[in-house]
């Protein structure tokens, strides 16, 4: 008699034991995500998805040129001219993105952050090291 064949294994069941096949070890998926990063060498503002790569960005609007500086801790930092009001400074990540990503638009999607300066942006259907050589050649 094995405890696993009783539908909660709390119950005590004289005389039972465990069988070897149900001790299962359950990894997390943080810790596959951080060995998969291992692996490919991936910042830490960068994550990949099955269709997309996701980005963090920190977002300085009204600054004096639109530019990609570079990584500010966890986060990419990101300058836009446009001014944070009525989405402009949104819009204008967007446009920046697009540009030195070499992808339509449409392509970029801002996920969260729509009123913070801490964004999460979804570039679809780009891998992770397309991403990184071209952010490269555009700094």
């Amino acid at each position: 008699m094995y405890v696993a064949d009783y539908p909660t294994a709390s119950i005590y069941v004289p005389g039972a034991r465990r069988r070897a096949d149900t001790d299962v070890k359950v990894s997390s998926n943080c810790c596959l995500e951080q060995q998969r990063r291992a692996k490919m060498n991936l910042p830490s503002f960068l994550h990949e998805q099955a269709d997309a790569v996701v980005l963090s960005i920190k977002l300085q609007p009204r600054a004096a040129a639109n530019e990609v500086l570079g990584v500010f801790g966890n986060e990419l930092r990101v300058k836009v001219t446009a001014p944070p009001v009525d989405a402009a400074a949104n819009d204008a990540l967007v446009r920046l993105l697009a540009d030195k990503l070499d992808c339509p638009r449409n392509r970029v999607e801002l996920v969260r952050g729509h009123t913070s300066r801490h964004k999460v942006v979804r570039i679809l259907g780009m891998k992770a090291e397309t991403l990184l050589s071209k952010l490269q050649r555009a700094a």
